[in-house]
């Protein structure tokens, strides 16, 4: 389990190709540290296991169901990576409830700057449309961030602080780059239950959105 606030931007050191997927060695010196094997890491936002790690950094392997679903089959060595060891039992939760299992990914249609706040427009898929609520809870390329207060046709604004924009990955992405999403794990459970039981006809999409302030 993770909280969306990125501890490190980490750099890839090497990517060996496996069997079935690819190795990642990064350097991170910050989180290594703290990392055993057998350890979590959110890796761009996406859970992997630490096979093991020193003083520099760590190394993880992403299997090929990984590669295909999310961003890291794209990293080349002296690629940065947002990085985030998982939440210790009593710590903060200073973003929301992110379990570093990637949806799939987003493409970044559109990037403006509004005074200090730089605000990223993204478009997600058909199948990821219902999970995306305004003003809800988002983790892209690891980062929690809330959803703008407009969602059209799978298009919404991310509205990102200048620490937010100077600490992680995310100043770096370009107009058509793709990023990991995660979409919010309560959303999907909801959507789960309205498509399960067709028999409450008080559980709608129109009165949940009325009930948690959505338009």
């Amino acid at each position: 389990m993770f909280t969306g606030i990125i501890e490190e931007v980490g750099c890839v050191r090497a990517v060996t190709p496996q069997q079935n997927g690819v190795e990642l060695q990064i350097d991170a010196s910050r989180v290594a540290g703290d990392l055993a094997p057998g350890a979590s890491i959110a890796v761009d936002g996406v859970c992997q296991t630490v096979l093991d790690a020193d003083a520099r950094g760590f190394r993880v392997a992403a299997e090929a169901e990984t590669l295909r679903v999310t961003s890291l089959g794209a990293l080349r060595t002296g690629s940065r990576v947002n990085l985030e060891r998982a939440l210790a039992v009593g710590g903060r939760l200073d973003g929301h409830l992110v379990l570093g299992h990637v949806d799939g990914r987003a493409r970044i249609v559109g990037m403006r700057r509004d005074a200090r706040t730089h605000v990223l427009e993204l478009e997600v898929s058909l199948e990821l449309r219902p999970y995306v609520v305004a003003k809800g809870c988002i983790a892209v390329d690891g980062v929690s961030l809330t959803v703008g207060p407009r969602v059209d046709a799978g298009r919404f604004e991310l509205y990102l602080i200048p620490y937010t924009w100077e600490h992680t990955t995310l100043h770096e992405r370009r107009v058509g780059d793709r990023v990991n999403v995660e979409t919010d794990v309560l959303a999907r459970y909801v959507v789960h239950l309205l498509r399960g039981k067709p028999e409450r006809s008080d559980l709608t999409w129109e009165n949940l959105q009325r009930a948690f302030g959505g338009p």
